[in-house]
């Protein structure tokens, strides 16, 4: 960011909306990157389990998983010491068989327990991993997933992946690829006892090419270190989530991860230009072109884009970067109505154009839980909802006359009612956090029932005021914020624990109307175990049976990421 002169109406918004405030900052300052909020070990976020230590408490015996829970075990073969020894052969000390590192793989970042149990959602027990036996594949239908491997296997290279799952092919043993373990819907964690293949030792970048802004390199870079890497260079990643400092490009790839540069650098589905991949059997499959423009035959890296690693085990990634942008201005505004946020979101696009990179929004309950739990000041007066504006371009002088031109025609209107705007790294960053940590706030207020979906613009909210309504006084909150440049709405409902009775009104409800409006129930988050089973909401039956036969096609065997994505045969 360049700092640039006070605009000509500034002074005539200032009376017109005290609580305006504009900030400027040093030349050649630029916003950095926050990395994934460090929730306390009770909430589980990723980079804090990993240090925390716990005992898993003494439990009643519980049910066999078959009579209480809808998944069973598939006929796969069970790991043995030969099994061991093999792997062993192919990854010297890299093997991991102890209990206490593989709690940390075994559970999902969205628990809502202690390290190493998982919820009952009967009894509200917390069920240890010694209770595997009994309790293997255990997990609550919205948060806390966890499996029961006993192995997890830390290989460097695409030929090391070749030959684990090469034996694995041999031995019918199932798999569970993970990345960074970000996930939201459980496809990350193992059900029963899947040996996880983890990525993060495939953390090296392969090449960088400084013209075209081309970026090769393994599966297990991290997104926010790819990110520096590349600033470094002049160009950025096209795409930023709020896990950025723990997740993975090979997980961001095969999720076909969305977040808060889609509206400016669109999909990965575009983005990407060529992967790596290991089939089933060991296969390796090297379409990691760096080209643009290939329209030969069958764009087969398409199938794993999204697939959430059932189809194969990505291990390299050619993605294109943007150059970095030169000016970053940030506006965070508030809103009389959910009318005026759409309207505001017609004239920032016509009026900002090209340099428009993020338009989000966020009612006034997620405002309130952000303040309530994580103690951030709204910098803004209190409205009905709030839109944060991100404008990113190579011309600061240009950038904020157009900005400038946005905020007086959005205020002279009614649209927008107060707002803030910071150019510097600091208040950039700020702001921000309003919006990423709102995931954390909502951790913080109970129980989280968490939904994912795309809808038409015009029928964004509604879903939320319906369910407020539905709900009543069965929900703490109810509340709707994301992407709305994309379509996409993060729905949440908080509750002092977990329900039966509130999950059954919320499902299928959530599904049918979204259905109903021609919209997806999963936007950006994948389908995993949680979701599997609603696909049918958004894909009629030809589509999934076409899916089943192509997983049948690539692996014929069900090794690779079972009970995910797919619903069950009829």
């Amino acid at each position: 960011m360049v700092s640039h002169q006070v605009p000509r109406w500034s002074a005539w918004i200032f009376r017109a909306s005290p609580g305006w405030q504009r900030t400027a900052c040093a030349p050649g300052a630029s916003v950095g990157q926050q990395r994934w909020p460090r929730i306390p070990w009770q909430v589980s976020g990723p980079l804090a389990f990993r240090g925390c230590a716990s005992t898993a408490p003494r439990v009643p015996r519980v049910m066999p998983t078959s009579e209480r829970y809808p998944v069973q075990r598939l006929p796969f073969s069970v790991v043995s010491e030969e099994d061991l020894a093999a792997f062993e052969r192919i990854i010297p000390g890299r093997v991991i068989t102890d209990p206490e590192e593989l709690e940390v793989a075994n559970v999902d970042w969205l628990r809502t327990v202690r390290a190493g149990a998982a919820p009952c959602p009967t009894h509200h027990w917390a069920l240890p991993f010694s209770a595997c036996q009994d309790s293997c594949g255990v997990w609550v239908p919205l948060l806390g997933r966890a499996g029961c491997s006993k192995v997890l296997l830390r290989p460097r290279t695409t030929e090391e992946v070749s030959h684990i799952l090469r034996h694995c092919h041999q031995r019918n043993l199932a798999v569970n690829p993970q990345g960074g373990n970000t996930g939201m819907v459980g496809g990350s964690v193992p059900v029963f006892d899947e040996i996880i293949l983890s990525t993060a030792l495939m953390n090296q970048v392969i090449s960088f090419h400084d013209v075209s802004g081309i970026l090769v390199c393994q599966a297990g870079c991290v997104l926010e270190e790819l990110n520096h890497y590349v600033q470094e260079r002049g160009f950025i990643m096209p795409l930023d989530l709020g896990a950025k400092g723990s997740c993975h490009i090979g997980g961001n790839v095969a999720t076909n991860a969305g977040g808060l540069r889609f509206l400016r650098y669109g999909s990965l589905r575009g983005t990407v230009l060529g992967l790596e991949v290991v089939l089933a059997d060991g296969t390796v499959l090297d379409c990691l072109t760096s080209l643009r423009k290939d329209n030969t035959g069958y764009d087969l890296k398409q199938l794993f884009i999204g697939s959430e690693g059932t189809l194969g085990v990505i291990t390299a990634v050619s993605i294109s970067c943007p150059p970095r942008p030169k000016a970053v201005n940030v506006a965070f505004l508030g809103c009389p109505g959910f009318a005026e946020v759409l309207q505001a979101f017609s004239t920032c696009k016509g009026t900002l154009g090209e340099i428009l990179s993020a338009f989000e929004f966020m009612d006034a309950e997620c405002m309130q839980l952000v303040g309530q739990h994580l103690h951030l000041a709204r910098p803004v007066r209190e409205s009905p909802f709030y839109i944060l504006v991100e404008t990113s371009g190579s011309s600061a002088e240009h950038d904020a006359e157009k900005l400038d031109g946005f905020l007086e025609q959005a205020l002279g209107s009614g649209l927008v009612t107060d707002g803030t705007v910071g150019t510097d790294q600091s208040k950039a960053q700020s702001l921000w956090a309003l919006r990423e940590r709102i995931t954390e706030a909502l951790s913080h207020d109970g129980y989280v029932f968490k939904y994912d979906v795309s809808l038409p613009v015009e029928r964004f909210y509604d879903l939320v005021s319906d369910l407020r309504a539905r709900l009543g006084p069965r929900a703490k909150h109810v509340v709707g914020y994301g992407h709305l440049g994309d379509g996409n709405l993060h729905l949440n409902v908080t509750a002092e624990a977990f329900s039966t009775a509130l999950l059954g009104a919320l499902e299928p409800y959530v599904y049918t109307w979204t259905a109903a409006q021609r919209g997806s129930v999963s936007a950006e988050h994948g389908l995993g175990l949680r979701k599997k089973d609603v696909l049918g909401y958004s894909k009629p039956p030809t589509a999934v049976q076409l899916m089943w036969q192509l997983k049948a096609l690539l692996d014929p065997r069900g090794l690779l990421n079972p009970y995910k994505t797919l619903p069950a045969h009829a």
